[in-house]
């Protein structure tokens, strides 16, 4: 009989599998390329996850969200460009977007002073900070959108041979 682990702080990778209720042996059958020894090193942070391993236990667990989380934080060029995301109700994510819509709308007319000449100047380099800001919240959201989706779609929340027709329209 497999043991419970009572470690306190679990990796995102060990809590994913408990929620779902597998034993490391389970989850290495689900995963089939990635052996029970090498799940309790990636668990116990012995070792990183190779991006292959991730993307497995991304679909197997459909927890899309590992992606993101070992892009934003274990992969060295996703630490430097890649946010990490939060899935959140999709509500939320919606009203987050359409405020940083609104904001932008109001401050699109300054971003077109600001770039007309293609330079920045001290005077501008404020508001273009803000605006840089903005984007990136919008962008975040888009993010976060996609990852809401991904979700959706792995849990059958959203019908994804459906959804794929619409998107190949």
């Amino acid at each position: 009989m497999a043991r419970r682990s009572t470690r306190e702080n679990k990796n995102i990778y060990q809590t994913t599998r408990e929620n779902l209720a597998f034993t490391r042996e389970e989850a290495s059958e689900l995963l089939v390329t990635v052996s029970p020894e090498r799940i309790e090193k990636i668990e116990n942070e012995r070792t990183l996850p190779h991006p292959d391993e991730v993307l497995v236990m991304a679909e197997k667990y459909r927890q899309p969200s590992l992606c993101n989380y070992y892009c934003a934080n274990q992969c060295p060029i996703g630490q430097q460009y890649v946010p990490e995301v939060k899935i959140k109700d999709l509500s939320q994510i919606v009203l987050e977007m359409l405020a940083s819509l609104n904001s932008m709308q109001k401050k699109k007319d300054r971003l077109i002073e600001i770039t007309v000449d293609g330079e920045i100047s001290g005077d501008e380099l404020e508001d273009f900070i803000y605006i840089q800001k903005e984007l990136e919240r919008i962008s975040i959201a888009v993010e976060t959108l996609q990852l809401w989706s991904e979700q959706m779609l792995a849990t059958g929340k959203i019908d994804p041979a459906l959804y794929k027709a619409y998107k190949e329209k």
